[in-house]
């Protein structure tokens, strides 16, 4: 077995769901949809061994999707959506 190491198996990465943009947030929402599949999946051997059916299945790209999807809706709401700032006026 060619595990992960326990460093490697944070639930949420940094300890929190807090960031300052919503850019921040979806990188974040990224990190633990595959912190989640490693997780879930700790042997490397056998996650890389699925790899090449999953990345060009479209089912599995928008399944996903969605799961990183969900964590930024999470996240979002733990940045009260930015703090109601202005954000999106600022730059769009």
């Amino acid at each position: 077995m060619n595990l992960l190491p326990e460093s490697e198996l944070v639930m949420i990465p940094g300890g929190t769901l807090i960031t300052n943009t919503p850019e921040e947030g979806r990188a974040l929402a990224m990190m633990i949809a595959r912190h989640t599949v490693h997780n879930i999946q700790p042997d490397l051997d056998i996650l890389t061994c699925g790899r090449m059916s999953y990345s060009i299945d479209p089912d599995s790209l928008i399944a996903a999707s969605q799961v990183v999807a969900i964590e930024f809706q999470t996240i979002a709401e733990a940045n009260n959506y930015w703090r109601h700032t202005c954000y999106w006026e600022h730059n769009v």
